[in-house]
């Protein structure tokens, strides 16, 4: 529809009467001009649920794509190898990440109306979608006042967490050991039981700190094991692990295929997508 004109605008405002929500991701101020913004549109639909989706927030009407808001929340600084330039998430992170917080206030305005039968404005924005998931990395400044560096897949607060090892295959797996328990089934599988009680290493906080001493010495181990091998001992033992997959690999998981959507297109050829939805819901 083109808003500047009369009779698209009359038909936007006939489907308003009757529609539950309104989603928005026009500047306030262009909304308002357009007729578009949730005073008016209320005014047509006293029950509409209107969702406004900014960049910045209200008070500051700057346009901005996904790799912006990583810079303006602090995830392109922490991101990547340490010396090197900053890497930004291969998806549109902060996009869907300010998508989910829309989805779960409108969830709750939907709520609210089947008990109240008043619709309400639901905003976020990408900036604050992306703060909010900022998670320890946050904590570990508010609380201790340490700026997070990069660390590549590394964990600031766990070791061994996020360190990739090649196996015998020449196989790149990552390892999540996130409790002590887990740290020693990890040597243990790999040969190095003694490794627990060594004083660099027999807390999680002197791991932390000696991180580099801790890979070399679990480096060996991984390489005399092939990546199958590996990942069905260490996951009979119940220690976190993974193996690094390409996109290919990723499809070739059964849980994977099943999120495959297929649809022929007009001219005969057939798309294939993966579905958003990761839920399902279950009646009794």
């Amino acid at each position: 529809m083109d808003l500047s004109q009369d009779a698209d605008r009359a038909a936007v405002d006939e489907m308003v009467r009757t529609a539950d929500v309104v989603i928005s991701n026009f500047k306030p101020a262009s909304a308002k001009k357009l007729g578009m913004d949730a005073a008016r549109l209320r005014q047509l639909n006293p029950r509409l649920i209107y969702a406004q989706l900014h960049a910045f927030g209200e008070e500051e009407a700057l346009p901005a794509f996904d790799v912006v808001l990583q810079a303006e929340a602090g995830f392109l600084y922490m991101s990547g190898e340490p010396g090197r330039s900053p890497s930004k998430m291969p998806v549109a992170l902060i996009d869907l990440l300010a998508a989910h917080q829309l989805k779960e206030g409108l969830l709750l305005a939907l709520l609210h109306r089947e008990r109240t039968g008043k619709g309400s404005t639901v905003s976020t924005s990408l900036l604050e979608a992306a703060v909010a998931s900022l998670a320890n990395q946050a904590t570990n400044w508010l609380m201790e006042g340490h700026i997070p560096q990069p660390m590549g897949s590394q964990h600031p607060n766990i070791a061994p967490y996020g360190d990739v090892f090649l196996t015998a295959d020449d196989k790149p797996v990552v390892i999540a050991a996130g409790t002590e328990q887990q740290f020693v089934r990890l040597c243990e599988q790999l040969g190095l039981p003694d490794l627990p009680a060594d004083e660099r290493f027999f807390q999680n906080a002197r791991r932390v700190q000696q991180r580099e001493a801790l890979r070399a010495e679990l480096a060996p181990a991984f390489k005399r094991l092939d990546r199958a091998t590996l990942i069905k001992k260490l996951g009979e033992a119940g220690v976190p692990v993974g193996s690094i997959r390409n996109m290919k690999e990723v499809f070739d998981r059964p849980q994977a295929q099943r999120m495959v959507l297929e649809e022929p297109l007009p001219d005969g050829r057939m798309s294939r997508r993966v579905a958003t939805v990761a839920f399902s819901i279950k009646s009794d």
